[in-house]
């Protein structure tokens, strides 16, 4: 089981890689984001894009977000943001509603079950929300590492990505 000390220190650590990442991101030209890298989704704006859907779609899941638009498929989340400046801006106010959920979450929340249907395979599942939220941040670390990987195989300078490094509010 989770705590919520680990949800907001995860919040925060997902901000943090967020804001290194697209930094990084904005060193390069539009063209090179949307460059086909043979990532999962293609490129670093086409991963940036399925991570922010993804996130919003937990979010919503958790009562924290409006849903993200429907898709009739996973490629279909990698274009929802085709223009830089909105996929910044919409990265912006998600980790401000990710900080907010994860600030206000209350201790039992983590204690019950969520029953949804999985847009990718259209099944009901239920589950435990602290499995659940465990989850939102891993999906964040997997795609970002693949992210990180791309921006550095095109010659930008993500920060360093291990926790303990993460700089310390005052």
């Amino acid at each position: 089981m989770i705590s919520t000390s680990y949800v907001r220190a995860m919040a925060t650590y997902n901000r943090w890689q967020n804001t290194s990442l697209y930094a990084a991101s904005g060193t390069l030209t539009d063209a090179e984001r949307k460059e086909e890298r043979g990532a999962f989704f293609g490129s670093i704006h086409g991963t940036l894009n399925h991570l922010l859907w993804g996130d919003t779609l937990w979010l919503s899941r958790f009562g924290a977000a409006a849903p993200p638009p429907a898709v009739s498929g996973m490629a279909e989340t990698t274009g929802l943001h085709p223009d830089w400046d909105d996929l910044v801006a919409a990265r912006g106010a998600c980790d401000d509603a990710l900080t907010a959920w994860a600030e206000e979450l209350d201790p039992a929340w983590l204690d019950g079950d969520l029953t949804w249907t999985s847009m990718a395979l259209g099944k009901e599942f239920s589950q435990p929300k602290w499995f659940l939220a465990t989850h939102l941040f891993n999906h964040q670390t997997h795609h970002r590492g693949q992210v990180h990987a791309m921006l550095t195989a095109a010659g930008a300078k993500p920060d360093d990505t291990d926790i303990p490094f993460m700089p310390q509010s005052d």
